[in-house]
């Protein structure tokens, strides 16, 4: 069975005369509009990396990529950063104003290692598995791309 068709005002453009405005329910609750533009939210955000890189890529010894280590302590909302990709993961967000930022995490760096646990043949949900039920302070150990 389908999404249900449901009526619900819209505040993007008012409907032609005489017909009604219809919209999708989502499974989590939400509404949106066939056509509509998204908002703002991050459900499903692009990647922030110009090209794929690859694991063999990050490792080769003399090439673009040199290493750096963070040790970021998480406060009351988390560590402030957002990690996606697989194989390997990369950072995709960061929080301004939180423990990443001030410890120097910058989006588009590669994830080599958490707390010491190589993850570069990872997947971001297991990465996040480590940081979210790991200790407070999070050793990460990153690769980033020399600005030459």
């Amino acid at each position: 069975m389908g999404p249900r068709n449901t009526e619900c005002p819209s505040k993007l453009k008012a409907p032609a005369e005489g017909s009604v405005s219809r919209c999708r329910s989502c499974s989590d609750g939400a509404r949106y509009r066939p056509g509509a533009k998204p908002g703002l939210g991050l459900h499903n955000p692009k990647s922030v990396l110009k090209k794929p890189v690859s694991t063999e890529e990050l490792q080769m010894p003399g090439g673009p990529y040199y290493k750096k280590t963070y040790t970021i302590v998480g406060d009351a909302v988390g560590w402030g950063f957002v990690v996606r990709g697989s194989r390997p993961c990369y950072i995709q967000a960061v929080e301004p104003s939180g423990p990443a930022a001030a410890a120097g995490i910058r989006v588009c760096q590669f994830v080599v290692s958490v707390n010491g646990l190589n993850v570069l043949d990872s997947d971001y949900r297991f990465v996040s598995h480590l940081i979210l039920t790991g200790p407070r302070t999070v050793v990460l150990e990153v690769m980033e791309q020399n600005q030459d």
